[in-house]
């Protein structure tokens, strides 16, 4: 794989040429929160490039909250920088389901086909990131374009695809240099960045222990976990991989595609108000099975990225990983 070094000046100098020609998304913190705003000119020295994970999912670039799937769709070439792992790994799930050639959603085909994903290290976690636990590295390692690592004045560039090659070329970077392979001292970050995930999370099991776990979980279990439930999805949105949706006709030719969460009441009610999920606890209970066991049976891809989102976007205050471990401690 290619790497190229540069100072960090210049890099965010290249970006002023480029917000003429593509729409950029990057995270600007506020609040003590980061997340992704379009960049302008005046805004491109503000991008956090160092800060703790944003707080919206790629997956709404591709798979918007709400859009009507009957209006022509235009071409809008789009930048997205700052995109962590957790996010980009939850891309290849989101492809398996929109992307299936023999059910491709054009709409999301269209945004994929012109967006340019830049990845970028976390050199710093949340109390609630786990995702070394079930195998992702907390840097880019596929679905990204270009993919960014920074040390002290210094910046380092990885290619990932032909596109975003083209892309880095248009730039016409200053100083750029190619070279061997990323220095010790970004290995050394990442590493310590490792070590910080494997010493918070050492009791959380991995993915096939937790596959397990959830499979003999009994009802009472999640009876009990379920009281603080409030049915709000915050979960499910926020969450990187999940994907399901209602499609609603209404008036003038509209059809619109919007999310869905199976801890919404009634998620899951068909003809005659049968509905297997009507209990709270059953509901609970079907996303922890959705993400450990059946998404990953039917895709062969991960269902839950280790990023956390749900955790801190919780109202009942349930965490997901506090759940796991008790399920195991159970017995």
């Amino acid at each position: 794989m290619t790497v190229y070094s540069l100072l960090s000046k210049e890099w965010a100098k290249s970006l002023n040429s480029a917000v003429t020609e593509y729409k950029i998304y990057a995270p600007l913190v506020k609040s003590s929160s980061a997340d992704y705003e379009l960049i302008t000119a005046e805004t491109i020295a503000e991008v956090a490039y160092d800060c703790l994970l944003p707080v919206t999912p790629l997956k709404a670039f591709f798979f918007p909250i709400r859009e009507n799937v009957v209006k022509k769709q235009g071409e809008e070439k789009r930048v997205i920088i700052g995109a962590r792992n957790c996010d980009l790994v939850a891309l290849s799930l989101l492809d398996a389901v929109f992307l299936d050639e023999d059910f491709v959603d054009p709409y999301y085909k269209n945004r994929r086909d012109n967006t340019i994903i830049i990845g970028s290290d976390c050199y710093a976690i949340k109390e609630t990131c786990h995702c070394t636990t079930y195998g992702v590295e907390p840097y880019s390692e596929i679905n990204f374009d270009l993919s960014l690592s920074f040390a002290d004045e210094k910046m380092y560039i990885r290619v990932g695809t032909d596109r975003g090659r083209n892309f880095l070329d248009s730039l016409n970077i200053s100083g750029r240099q190619e070279i061997d392979k990323l220095p010790e001292d970004i290995l050394g970050k990442r590493e310590n960045t490792r070590q910080l995930l494997a010493e918070q999370n050492k009791e959380l099991p991995d993915r096939e222990e937790t596959k397990a776990i959830i499979a003999k979980t009994d009802d009472a279990f999640w009876q009990e976990y379920a009281k603080t439930c409030v049915s709000c999805g915050a979960c499910s949105v926020i969450c990187p991989t999940c994907h399901c949706f209602l499609l609603i006709d209404r008036e003038k030719f509209e059809k619109i595609k919007q999310w869905d969460a199976c801890q919404y009441p009634a998620f899951e009610r068909v003809a005659a108000g049968e509905d297997p999920l009507k209990k709270l606890s059953k509901r609970l209970k079907n996303r922890y099975e959705c993400k450990y066991i059946h998404k990953p049976g039917m895709f062969n891809v991960i269902a839950c990225t280790g990023c956390g989102r749900c955790i801190e976007a919780c109202i009942g205050k349930i965490s997901k990983n506090e759940v796991i471990i008790a399920a195991r401690n159970k017995d």
